[in-house]
C-alpha cells in the first residue's frame, strides 16, 4: 500500500483566475504565465504597470531583465523552475514586493544579496538552489519576513542574524546537512512551523520548549535518540513527526500536549505503543509503522477520531480488535505483518476507504472484507506472504471499489463479476498465473488502468477496446498470440487497432459462409448441412444421383429395337 503523506510542504497561496496574454491590460492585476516555454519574461508583462501579481515558474527564462523595475506594485514573483543563474541589481528596486519565489534555480550565491533589498518581503522561497550558506545580509535587513523555505540545500547551519527574523512563523530546512539543531530558532517566538526532515540531527535543544507558539515539528530521518522533554511546554502542539530516528520511547511530559491531530512515530524501535498516545483523543492520524509492535493496548479504542493509522511492518498475528472500534477511520494500513484472518466486526468500519492487506498470511481471499460497503481502494497483493489462488466473485459486492491491487499471488483466473463493478478504475493483477480474462471485463467501462505483466495470458477478449476510458494497458511478460507480442509492445493504439481489424475478418468471414450457404439452397442442392455431410462420406447430392439414373434408362441414339 502507498504511503500517504503526514505533511505536505508548505501551501501556496491558490491562484486567483487565470490572466491570458492577449488579453491582458493596464488595469491587469494579475497574470499567470507558467509552463509556456518561455525564454524569456515578455516585454508585454513588463508593461503592465498595475500588475499585482506574477506567475512565470516552470518556463526556461534565463535573466531577469532590467526593465522588471517598472512593476512599482508588484507583491508577488513567482519565478521558481526556470533557468536564472544571476539576480539583476533592479530586482531590489520592486519596493512593494512580500512574496518571491526562485526555487529550483542554477542561481550563484554571489546575486542573493540583492534580496536584501526587499524590504517588504513576507515570503522568500529558496529551495533547492545549491546553497551552502545564506547571506547574512538577509538575514539583516528582511525584519518583515514571515516564511523562510531553505529546503533542499547544503546548509549545516545558519548565521546568527537569523534572530533578526522576529516576525518569522514558518522555517522549512528539510534536506540539508544539519548535524545540530541551530540553536537560533529557540529565540524566535513566533514561530509555528519548523521543518528539519531530513538532515542529520543527532540533538534537539531542551530551549525548543520557548517556543510556545510552535504547532508542527518535523524532525523525520535524523538520528535523534531522544525527544526532549522541554518539548511538552509547546502546548499549542498539534503535528509531530520524528519517524525514523533512534527513539525508543517518547517522554511522558508529551502528555501535556492537549491538542494533538497528528504524530509520526514510524520506524523507531518502540515495541510497545506509548500509553500516553491512548490519552490523545483528538488525534487524526497516527503513523506506527515498522515500529515493533505485537499487538495494541486495550486503551487503544479511544482514538475514536483517528482517520489514519499505519500500522505496516510489525508483528502482528492478529487483526487488533480494538481497530474495529475506530469508527472514524478511513484509511488503515495493516501491510506486511502475519495477520491470517480478519474479525466480523470489521464491518463496524462502515467510513473505511482505503484497506492495506498486503503481504500478510491468508490462507484465501478474507470474505469479512465484503462488507466494508464504503471501501474505494484495496491492497491486497502477496508479494511477501501467502499466495491466494483465487478472487471471489462476492468482490462485487463492493460496488464504490475504485481501485484493487491483487499483485504477486496465484490467481488462474479472474471473476465474471469485475464486469458489474461500475466504479472500478484501476486493476493491477501483475505477477500471477491467469490464463484468461473474463469476457465480462469488458463491461468495466470505469477502467483506466490495467496491469497484466506476467501472467500466462496468451487471447485478449475481442471487444476489450470498448472499455474507452482506458489509458494503461500493460502486457508484459506474457506469451500473447492475439494479439502477438510485438503488437502489444506498441502500446495500446496499437492493441486496438488489431482486435478491430480482428473482429472485421470475422465478420467477413461469417458473410462468406452464408453466402455460401444460400448459393447452395438457390441451386437446389440441399440444406447448407446435409451437403457437407454428404461431402464428408464421399458420397454424391440427391440431384447428382437422379442424373444418372435417367441417363440409365434413356436408350442412346441409333439403338433403338
Amino acid at each position: 500500500m502507498s504511503k500517504h503523506i503526514l505533511k505536505s510542504e508548505e501551501h501556496s497561496s491558490k491562484l486567483p483566475q487565470r490572466h491570458d496574454l492577449q488579453q491582458a491590460n493596464d488595469r491587469t492585476f494579475f497574470i499567470d504565465a507558467a509552463n509556456r516555454n518561455l525564454i524569456a519574461i515578455p516585454p508585454e508583462i513588463l508593461a503592465l504597470k498595475d500588475l499585482e501579481e506574477v506567475h512565470l515558474e516552470n518556463n526556461l527564462i534565463e535573466e531577469i531583465p532590467k526593465n522588471i523595475q517598472r512593476l512599482k506594485n508588484i507583491k508577488i514573483l513567482y519565478l521558481n523552475k526556470n533557468n536564472l543563474e544571476c539576480l539583476c541589481p533592479e530586482l531590489g528596486n520592486l519596493g512593494t514586493l512580500e512574496g518571491l519565489d526562485l526555487s529550483h534555480n542554477p542561481l550563484l550565491a554571489s546575486s542573493l544579496p540583492v534580496i536584501s533589498y526587499l524590504q517588504k518581503l513576507r515570503e522568500l522561497r529558496l529551495y533547492h538552489i545549491n546553497l551552502r550558506e545564506l547571506p547574512a545580509v538577509i538575514c539583516k535587513r528582511l525584519h518583515h519576513l514571515e516564511l523562510l523555505g531553505l529546503t533542499g540545500n547544503h546548509l549545516e547551519s545558519l548565521p546568527k542574524e537569523i534572530v533578526n527574523h522576529t516576525k518569522l512563523r514558518e522555517i522549512y530546512l528539510k534536506q540539508n546537512q544539519f548535524q545540530v539543531f541551530p540553536q537560533e530558532l529557540c529565540v524566535l517566538y513566533n514561530l509555528e512551523i519548523i521543518d528539519l526532515d531530513e538532515n542529520k540531527l543527532s540533538a534537539i535543544p531542551e530551549e525548543i520548549g520557548n517556543l510556545t507558539r510552535l504547532c508542527k515539528f518535523y524532525v523525520a530521518y535524523n538520528n535523534l535518540p531522544v525527544v526532549p522533554d522541554s518539548l511538552g511546554q509547546c502546548g499549542k502542539m498539534s503535528v509531530l513527526d520524528v519517524s525514523h530516528n533512534l527513539l525508543q520511547s517518547i517522554p511522558h511530559t508529551l502528555g501535556q500536549l492537549t491538542e494533538m491531530t497528528e504524530i509520526g512515530l514510524s520506524g523507531n524501535y518502540l515495541e510497545k505503543v506509548p500509553r500516553l498516545i491512548c490519552k490523545w483523543t483528538s488525534l487524526h492520524l497516527l503513523y506506527l509503522q515498522d515500529t515493533g509492535l505485537r499487538s495494541l493496548r486495550n486503551s487503544f479504542k479511544r482514538l475514536v477520531n483517528l482517520h489514519f493509522l499505519d500500522l505496516s511492518q510489525n508483528h502482528l498475528e492478529h487483526f487488533p480488535p480494538q481497530i474495529c472500534m475506530l469508527k472514524n477511520l478511513e484509511i488503515l494500513a495493516l501491510d506486511d505483518n502475519k495477520i491470517g484472518q480478519l474479525p466480523s466486526a470489521l464491518s463496524l468500519l462502515s467510513k473505511l476507504k482505503i484497506l492495506g492487506l498486503t503481504g500478510n498470511k491468508f490462507s484465501s481471499f478474507p470474505k469479512e472484507v465484503f462488507s466494508l460497503v464504503s471501501l474505494e481502494k484495496l491492497y491486497i497483493g502477496q508479494d511477501h506472504g501467502s499466495k491466494l489462488t483465487y478472487l471471489p466473485e462476492m468482490i462485487e459486492k463492493l460496488q464504490n471499489l475504485k481501485e484493487l491491487y491483487i499483485e504477486n499471488n496465484y490467481l488462474e483466473c479472474l471473476p465474471a463479476s469485475l464486469g458489474s463493478m461500475p466504479n472500478l478504475e484501476v486493476l493491477l493483477c501483475q505477477h500471477n498465473l491467469l490464463r484468461k480474462l473474463p469476457d465480462t471485463i469488458c463491461q468495466a467501462q470505469a477502467l483506466k488502468e490495467l496491469w497484466l505483466d506476467d501472467n500466462l495470458l496468451t487471447h485478449l477478449p475481442e471487444n476489450l477496446d470498448s472499455l474507452v476510458n482506458l489509458k494503461v494497458l500493460s502486457l508484459k511478460d506474457n506469451p500473447m498470440e492475439e494479439p502477438p507480442i510485438d503488437m502489444c509492445a506498441k502500446g495500446i493504439e496499437a492493441i486496438w487497432s488489431y482486435l478491430k481489424e480482428s473482429r472485421n475478418r470475422k465478420r467477413m468471414a461469417i458473410k462468406i459462409q452464408a453466402w455460401w450457404r444460400g448459393t447452395m439452397v438457390r441451386k437446389g442442392l440441399g440444406r447448407f448441412g446435409d451437403l457437407t455431410k454428404t461431402r464428408k462420406k464421399g458420397k454424391t447430392s440427391p440431384k447428382d444421383k437422379k442424373g444418372k439414373k435417367d441417363a440409365k434408362a434413356k436408350p442412346e441414339k441409333g439403338n433403338k429395337k
